[in-house]
């Protein structure tokens, strides 16, 4: 299940939402645009495997503006396991930034349902993330077709800000744009990791891999959040 938001609260959205529309009409905010919480760099080696560095996808070259910045690295350790990181920081258009949800089904994921959980950092810290099971068909050598699960975490990162709820990013975006006059420039983030039990051996299982991605992002958030 994606994530929800009672009806009583989708009023309280629209109705800010219009409220912002309407003092931003008025000239209230002259949206000076502020530093990004993120620093645009992923380590090369994270939770103990290697990291080598990625293209953007077709996917995401059609989705992602130009002048939007990323950087991207797989992960693979000796055993076979493996995991990916991503950082999408926006430009000057607001489509930079999305809900991964947007792009993984142009990426060929089936998304199979999602929840926002809790990570401790390793510094001590909580941070919370957006998670997502999704899956699709892989061939095998011996040409069998098997669904592949993939687990994905993910956050948004503003100046001083974090939240893995895309209507909160919203929210926020809108009133610092008119109390404040500070227009973020958001980015997110996002690790993921395949289930790979039954394809390699000793492959882990569906919640062994979500522990080690939560292992992932308590050790990289602090690495690349500004102020984590």
């Amino acid at each position: 299940m994606m994530e929800k938001i009672p009806f009583g609260r989708e009023l309280v959205v629209m109705g800010m939402a219009a409220m912002t529309t309407f003092l931003c009409l008025s000239g209230t905010a002259s949206r000076s645009v502020s530093e990004s919480g993120v620093i645009m760099q992923l380590p090369p080696v994270l939770g103990g495997m290697d990291g080598t560095a990625q293209p953007l996808s077709e996917g995401e070259k059609v989705i992602l503006p130009g002048d939007t910045e990323s950087v991207k690295m797989s992960y693979q350790a000796i055993s076979g396991e493996m995991a990916s990181a991503q950082i999408v920081l926006a430009g000057g258009e607001k489509r930079s930034i999305h809900r991964p949800e947007i792009c993984l089904p142009a990426q060929g994921w089936t998304l199979e349902g999602g929840n926002a959980v809790t990570v401790k950092l390793s510094n001590g810290h909580e941070l919370q993330v957006m998670r997502l099971l999704a899956s699709r068909p892989i061939e095998l050598k011996d040409g069998t077709k098997v669904p592949l699960q993939n687990v994905f975490l993910y956050w948004f990162i503003g100046n001083k800000t974090t939240t893995p709820y895309h209507l909160k990013r919203i929210m926020k975006t809108n009133l610092d744009m008119v109390f404040h006059n500070v227009n973020h420039r958001w980015a997110y983030v996002v690790v993921s990791a395949p289930v790979l039990q039954g394809l390699i051996p000793n492959g882990k299982n569906l919640e062994m891999t979500k522990e080690m991605l939560f292992s992932i992002v308590s050790e990289l958030a602090p690495k690349i959040m500004k102020n984590p």
